[in-house]
């Protein structure tokens, strides 16, 4: 009896224990894991390079389809779904079972999905900006009511859960990403990962609020942007990724953080208050973007070792690599052993990451099942998407003057000419981020209808 009850405690992990506080079960197995161990949770690579071995030996925290990767031409959602719990089979066979997560781009309904339901897409501030698929609005006002897909897609958080705690309310959910911090839609000339060159009123009042609303919401993770303010590119700048988004309630933080901006951008008490009032604590993760870091210098990649230090120590927890993978821990382990990166970054960027996990019910639920798979590009979703197409339509002009009309057109017009690239294609009319990063041409690779109202 003494022999079997011993045997009972040693196995009991607290972070095994849904029972316990997230606090308490983020705090229990960051203390049993070993450097190797966190790091590989601060990985997240391609799924073309994953395997259940390297998920299993490395202790992966995330892999993700990168620019429309699939397991399969046309592949259905039993083969996503069965593809992803392969990876994760893998993960639970690690030493500690952490699980990994699955990361995606669902940017207009789940778009890489072949026969998902695709959504229409937004309008930017700068429409020479090529990524305009990725704003929401040139007007930040309404960016911000949009934050709402964030109840959507994680559940509404309950009333008494603490501003900024991460939350994923139950299995149909799954965890939001808000991006890009920040800016990236204000670049000069609308170029693509460039510069975006506005003084700290200009950022705080359009392209911040909406992040602050996020965090707000719950959003379990933000990720960085390509591009620069004001020359600084934001994978490398500490004090807007950990002074601002980041920064904790603690009087002294906020203070310095406080007397920092006053002083560097000469700000207007006005600008202050706004900094105030939207400093939201977050306490999920900050991912970095495609290769982010490896873009801090110029050439990219040109001095991996000095990309690595200066975007963890920015403060980004989860490193999108998604590649060389053995190169990034090597640096990062070298890094931390020389005493240039603390231990405590560390496990400030593995405790968020873990924070969410059990957030998810991850380490309770971690493989997904076959309960959803008919609801894959329901009529209930197509008939949605078509009311957001009808509601979001703008007549931009109607005929040479108010004399010559050119709508409505007579109803008795036996043929209506409709011409140019886009008439008969559906991979344009949906766009990017369809199928592909880039969309496609063509009527083959999903299924839709062309309609006029």
């Amino acid at each position: 009896m003494v022999s079997l009850l011993s045997f009972a405690n040693a196995e009991y992990a607290k972070y095994k224990d849904p029972k316990q506080r997230v606090a308490v079960r983020v705090k229990d197995l960051l203390g049993r894991m070993s450097l190797e161990e966190k790091i590989g949770q601060m990985v997240q690579i391609d799924r073309t390079i994953a395997t259940v071995q390297f998920l299993k030996d490395y202790s992966i925290g995330s892999v993700l389809s990168g620019g429309g990767s699939t397991p399969l031409p046309q592949a259905s959602a039993a083969d996503w779904i069965n593809m992803i719990n392969d990876f994760q089979r893998g993960s639970l066979a690690s030493r500690l079972g952490i699980p990994m997560i699955y990361g995606i781009d669902a940017v207009h309904g789940h778009n890489n999905v072949y026969n998902a339901t695709i959504f229409p897409h937004n309008v930017c501030r700068d429409p020479r900006w090529g990524r305009c698929y990725e704003s929401y609005s040139e007007d930040h006002k309404i960016v911000q009511e949009m934050t709402d897909v964030i109840l959507g897609l994680q559940g509404d958080p309950p009333s008494n859960l603490r501003k900024g705690v991460p939350y994923v309310g139950g299995k149909d959910k799954v965890a939001a990403c808000a991006k890009h911090f920040v800016g990236d839609g204000g670049t000069t000339n609308g170029i693509n990962e460039n510069n975006t060159v506005i003084d700290m009123h200009g950022l705080l009042s359009i392209h911040m609020p909406a992040y602050s609303d996020s965090i707000i919401k719950g959003v379990s993770t933000i990720m960085v942007s390509y591009s620069s303010w004001n020359g600084e590119k934001m994978h490398a700048n500490r004090e807007l990724v950990t002074g601002f988004l980041k920064g904790t309630l603690k009087f002294k933080v906020t203070f310095h953080f406080v007397f920092f901006i006053l002083h560097r951008y000469n700000t207007s008490t006005s600008d202050l208050r706004r900094i105030l009032t939207l400093t939201k604590i977050l306490e999920g993760f900050v991912i970095s973007d495609w290769q982010g870091i490896d873009r801090i210098t110029s050439p990219p990649h040109s001095n991996y070792t000095y990309s690595v230090q200066s975007g963890i120590q920015a403060g980004i927890d989860m490193v999108m690599i998604p590649f060389n993978l053995t190169e990034f821990i090597d640096d990062l382990t070298d890094l931390v052993k020389n005493n240039v990166i603390t231990m405590d970054r560390i496990d400030d960027a593995v405790g968020r990451i873990l924070l969410v996990k059990f957030s998810m019910g991850l380490f309770e639920n971690p493989l997904a099942d076959l309960s959803l798979v008919n609801e894959l590009g329901s009529q209930a979703h197509r008939d949605l998407a078509r009311e957001a197409v009808r509601k979001s339509l703008v007549l931009l002009k109607n005929g040479k003057n108010e004399s010559h009309p050119l709508i409505p057109l007579p109803k008795k017009a036996p043929k209506i000419l409709v011409a140019g690239s886009h008439a008969d294609n559906l991979g344009y009319q949906c766009g990017g981020w369809t199928i592909n990063w880039q969309g496609f041409s063509g009527n083959n690779y999903t299924r839709g209808t062309f309609f006029f109202t």
